[in-house]
């Protein structure tokens, strides 16, 4: 329950480094689209940062030739928490380059585990996780911009 709870303060923290910017800058942005956006926009993102392990799992088992004999790859509260920290620094002109630093950080806390419970070294444990919180991310930003595009085209539909 706590780590669910930890990964779902995560994932609100990652969109609010995200969304609050955006509303910053459209003013007529009403506060319930703004917490709409944000609550779904966590859950996305909490959803994500769940399924970082178990994609890099995934990964790890496609890459080996023999069957993995762990129980599989996971979250600790304490490799979640720094996740916290996102919304501080995903916003675009604070810092970037310290977000990206930040889940390199977390992505490596990963790599770890992932060695123990496979045959894998530390170089291919870490491809799998950096692969899999790439896929991931693009993913999710595809989404986003689609999702911008939808909200900018129901704008220019309400204003005509």
């Amino acid at each position: 329950m706590t780590l669910a709870v930890l990964l779902l303060l995560a994932g609100v923290s990652e969109a609010a480094g995200r969304i609050l910017p955006l509303a910053v800058r459209r003013p007529g942005m009403s506060r319930p689209r703004v917490a709409g956006l944000l609550c779904a926009g966590g859950l996305v993102e909490g959803a994500v940062f769940a399924l970082w392990p178990l994609t890099t799992w995934t990964l790890a088992e496609l890459v080996l030739s023999s069957p993995t004999t762990g129980a599989g790859l996971g979250w600790t509260p304490q490799q979640v928490a720094p996740l916290m920290l996102s919304a501080v620094l995903a916003f675009p002109l604070l810092g970037p380059l310290l977000h990206l630093m930040l889940f390199v950080g977390v992505g490596a806390g990963l790599v770890g585990p992932l060695t123990a419970a496979t045959d894998l070294g530390w170089w291919g444990a870490a491809g799998c996780v950096a692969m899999a919180g790439a896929g991931l991310g693009i993913a999710v930003e595809a989404v986003r911009r689609l999702v911008v595009r939808i909200s900018a085209a129901e704008a220019r539909e309400s204003i005509a």
